[in-house]
């Protein structure tokens, strides 16, 4: 496969397969998925190319919010694990051209180490 999915083994909490079925009409015919994960309803898609970043909304999760994000406009990024009082972890992501991070709260149990790996090796 690619890059992300050598430095992460199947690290992943999706197959490609499966990312990709999530994913119809939103990826390119000869885009790969490297690696994806997901956290409650929402996903982690890292292909060769982009991260995409959904978000199902509404009870029924019929809303999908699709945040498509080129690598080279990622500028930096941070993490915050969760710790004894807060259970969630943090993960925060600046854009250029975008004065505000993306931010995501990621529920106790998400693979934070994963993502964090996946964002380290795209960029």
């Amino acid at each position: 496969m690619g890059l992300i999915n050598k430095i992460l083994g199947q690290a992943s909490d999706l197959t490609s397969d499966q990312a990709r079925q999530e994913l119809d009409g939103v990826l390119l015919p000869d885009e790969p998925v490297e690696v994806a994960f997901k956290v409650l309803r929402d996903l982690f898609v890292f292909t060769d190319r982009r991260l995409i970043l959904v978000d199902k909304q509404s009870l029924t999760g019929r809303k999908v919010e699709y945040l498509i994000i080129p690598y080279r406009a990622i500028t930096t990024y941070s993490i915050e694990n969760a710790g004894t009082f807060d259970m969630d972890s943090d993960l925060k992501i600046w854009i250029s051209g975008r004065a505000e991070p993306i931010q995501k709260v990621l529920k106790s149990g998400a693979n934070i180490r994963g993502i964090q790996a996946a964002i380290a090796s795209a960029l």
